[in-house]
């Protein structure tokens, strides 16, 4: 008999919007803490213009999307990700700290909600913006480009 593996992914992701809302871009940097995938997966990209909260919640879709695509529909089941962004807005509305009032952000959150059904968990954690040096870098190259 075989029994499943659990895998656990570390996913950091940013968002940022110059002018608020203005131009905007959005990084993830999805890693393994086990190193099984070999080195860590980087993507960025422009999203038009929005405000920083928006470019968030999009990082975070992209990010989840990335991640299952990496990993195909049944590794996803069996995995774990936890989402490390320096976005507390986003973090305490996905665990449910803080209500979503905004119109365009509980429809992201409801996008989320619906891709967090592929994965085993996922769970947020807030983090320091110097902790998200890279995503952020990826932010901003996609913004300079």
């Amino acid at each position: 008999m075989q029994t499943k593996q659990n895998h656990k992914i570390i996913i950091y992701t940013d968002g940022g919007a110059r002018g608020n809302p203005g131009p905007a871009a959005i990084g993830a940097v999805i890693g393994d803490p086990s190193n099984k995938l070999g080195a860590s997966k980087t993507y960025a990209e422009t999203i038009g213009k929005t405000t920083n909260n928006v470019a968030e919640y999009k990082a975070v879709i992209m990010a989840i999307k990335k991640a299952e695509e990496l990993f195909g529909k049944a590794k996803a089941k069996e995995t774990e990700i936890e989402i490390r962004s320096d976005s507390e807005l986003l973090v305490k509305q996905q665990k449910g700290e803080y209500k979503i009032k905004e119109e365009s952000l509980k429809k992201l959150s409801a996008e989320i909600g619906v891709l967090k059904q592929n994965f085993k968990e996922i769970s947020f954690v807030a983090i320091r913006r110097e902790k998200n040096k890279e995503a952020d870098k990826l932010v901003n190259q996609a913004l300079d480009a």
